[in-house]
């Protein structure tokens, strides 16, 4: 659908930027009648901001009309549920009601409200804000809101989620009860519509997309790798795909703090983004990927929401989404704009059934893929360095660097290493990962306990077994790594149905025990627990034990 309908500087914005056509939703807006309430559910990424821009023009600018009136108390309000999402929301109002006058200020939590007072007191014709921040200035008298001709809420289901009720309730208490009210909501759940019951007015219904429809441009993928892997493992897939941009999504900060060091130590240009963090850091952070000096960013769901980065081509979930409704969030920050992209899970062996009942709910198609090995990495590298090398001798060199290389008194096939040497240099070297082994492959088995001679040992167990994927390949490592522990101080391993039993070295068990309690580093969800009492070991005594039988007997409590 063209946008010959629209005023005529917004039509001239629009052909500035190449708009040639309206998106799905953008038509589906624009078809609506101007004066009517609308509730809309689209996907991550379908241009629904500049379709409410254009929907709120048939409002905001009398027919024929070339600009808006004279700046004063604002015609329009926009409320989102974060910072980012809302600034962004400024900048795409800017541009396109520019060629019509259009002053758009932003009022949101962070930034210097004696500021945005003085820019609301100048007069503007458009605010978009955050509820709190937006709630404030109308208590304390700032934001006038008798001129509101048009009120949009901007993903309204992130906004309950975030605990804004309260908030918005207020706001849209305070504004006219003639006003044109525009919901926009990835999904419509029971309070959303709560919600547009209370304060809309005979809304029209418009569902872009079904809840939970894929996104045509992404590629879904998913790996298993042990659970003390998941870094690695990342680092792996950041190095195998290259991509120009990419966001980690993380579960909690402490993940993001963690994981964006590992990378920074291992060489790669990366920022990080979560909660705990000012806005000015925050836009520092977004400012360095969109200039191009920073690739990746790690971030929690909360400081991602609503960023809008066109060359990001890789999402990567370290952890796990929450539900199906975070899963589509995170995987819409790549694909926009007509581009192409790839979420890819990185899914610890033992959390694989849980992955796919997500990905099943989400209603995506996700490809099992084997872990992004170091060979793999190594074999990418060289294809793309073969190229670069092919490249560059392609180029154009003038006469004094060719009068230099004459001078070198060396073999071709010796500049040609160097080359690829120097080429190779600045990469980050990949990581090897622990072979999980096949599902098939998981079979009841027993590690015999190396016989130390040394009484005793204490029977621990953990909640993964060969449902879970449990095998010797990674639980060895990753007990010896949980509990502080060598090799040598653990024993035998029987790996049952849903559960693994393994024993400790009675003079490490009381140090196995206190260390697998903190439950730290990213496969914390893991519980290990002892079996029978832990003896208290003198410090000196020495390490390793002699198998004592099989472990005990325990109740156990549901299937299994």
């Amino acid at each position: 659908m063209p946008f010959t309908s629209l005023p005529a500087p917004l039509q001239a914005a629009l052909a500035a930027r190449e708009y040639l056509s309206a998106t799905p939703v953008q038509a589906s807006v624009l078809e609506a009648p101007s004066g009517r309430d609308l509730l809309v559910s689209a996907k991550t990424g379908s241009g629904k901001t500049v379709a409410y821009g254009l929907a709120m023009s048939a409002n905001l600018m009398p027919e024929g009309a070339e600009r808006l009136p004279q700046a004063g108390a604002p015609l329009a309000l926009i409320v989102a549920p974060t910072r980012e999402l809302a600034l962004q929301v400024k900048t795409e109002l800017a541009w396109l009601y520019a060629q019509a006058g259009g002053r758009v200020a932003s009022c949101v939590g962070g930034m210097d409200p004696m500021m945005e007072r003085r820019a609301l007191n100048q007069g503007v014709h458009m605010v978009v804000g955050t509820p709190g921040r937006l709630r404030d200035h109308i208590e304390r008298g700032n934001l006038n809101t008798k001129n509101l001709k048009v009120v949009v809420l901007d993903e309204a289901d992130e906004m309950l989620d975030l605990g804004f009720r309260d908030e918005l309730e207020a706001i849209l208490d305070a504004v006219p009860a003639e006003r044109r009210t525009l919901l926009f909501s990835a999904t419509v759940p029971k309070p959303i519509a709560q919600l547009a019951k209370s304060y809309q007015r005979d809304a029209q219904r418009i569902e872009v997309s079904t809840q939970g429809e894929a996104h045509g441009d992404i590629t879904y993928q998913a790996t298993v790798v042990a659970p003390h892997d998941i870094e690695r493992a990342v680092v792996n897939a950041l190095r195998l795909e290259n991509p120009a941009l990419a966001m980690v999504f993380c579960a909690t900060r402490a993940t993001v703090a963690r994981l964006h060091g590992n990378l920074m130590e291992r060489g790669f240009s990366a920022v990080a983004l979560s909660g705990e963090m000012s806005q000015a850091e925050r836009t520092r952070a977004l400012q360095n990927l969109r200039d191009g000096r920073a690739r990746v960013c790690v971030a929690t769901d909360v400081a991602a929401r609503g960023i809008d980065l066109p060359e990001l081509a890789l999402v990567i979930h370290a952890d796990l989404p929450r539900d199906p409704e975070t899963l589509q969030h995170r995987s819409g920050r790549t694909g926009r704009a007509g581009r192409k992209g790839t979420s890819l899970f990185i899914v610890p062996i033992s959390r694989r059934r849980l992955a796919e009942r997500l990905i099943q709910a989400a209603r995506v198609q996700a490809t099992w893929i084997p872990a992004p090995t170091a060979e793999a990495v190594r074999a990418r590298d060289n294809e793309r360095i073969v190229e670069q090398a092919k490249l560059l001798a392609t180029e154009e060199v003038d006469e004094g660097d060719m009068a230099l290389a004459a001078t070198l008194d060396a073999p071709r096939e010796a500049l040609a290493a160097a080359l690829i040497k120097l080429l190779r240099g600045p990469l980050p070297a990949p990581e090897e990962l622990a072979d999980t082994g096949s599902r098939e492959r998981l079979q009841p088995t027993i590690r015999e306990a190396p016989r130390v001679e040394t009484e005793g040992a204490v029977w621990f167990h953990m909640d993964v077994g060969r449902e879970g994927g449990a095998d010797p390949k990674w639980l060895l490592p990753f007990l010896c790594r949980r509990g502080h522990v060598t090799r040598e101080e653990v024993g035998r391993i029987r790996i049952l149905h849903n559960e693994t039993q393994f024993e400790v070295a009675a003079a490490a068990a009381a140090r196995f025990a206190a260390a697998c309690g903190r439950g730290e580093g990213p496969d914390a969800h893991i519980r290990v627990e002892p079996m029978q009492p832990v003896p208290k070991v003198a410090p000196d005594a020495k390490p390793g034990f002699v198998p004592r039988g099989k472990p005990p007997v325990r109740a156990y409590k549901g299937r299994g």
